[in-house]
């Protein structure tokens, strides 16, 4: 039987987004929300409401993909807003 090992939490206070064109789907850890997993529209009205949430949810980091150029905006916003933004 094979072993199954755990990775570490480095950063445990993070956040995924997924970025699309219509809307990011945007994920945190289970036990800082209720709701851990969100879907927020890729206006600027929406991100703010987006970087709100992740404040109430304690996070300090954001990994995010790039897709196209949609990436740009919900990049700066949280970034502005104190957030350590990673796009990968």
């Amino acid at each position: 039987m094979k072993k199954s090992s755990r990775m570490s939490v480095i950063h445990p206070h993070a956040a995924g987004v997924d970025i699309g064109a219509e809307f990011h789907v945007v994920a945190v850890p289970p036990d800082a929300d209720a709701a851990p997993v969100r879907t927020f529209q890729r206006f600027t009205g929406y991100l703010h409401r987006m970087s709100g949430w992740l404040k109430t949810c304690h996070i300090t980091t954001i990994a995010m993909e790039s897709t196209g150029f949609y990436w740009l905006p919900a990049f700066e916003i949280p970034e502005a807003a104190g957030f350590n933004v990673i796009l990968v």
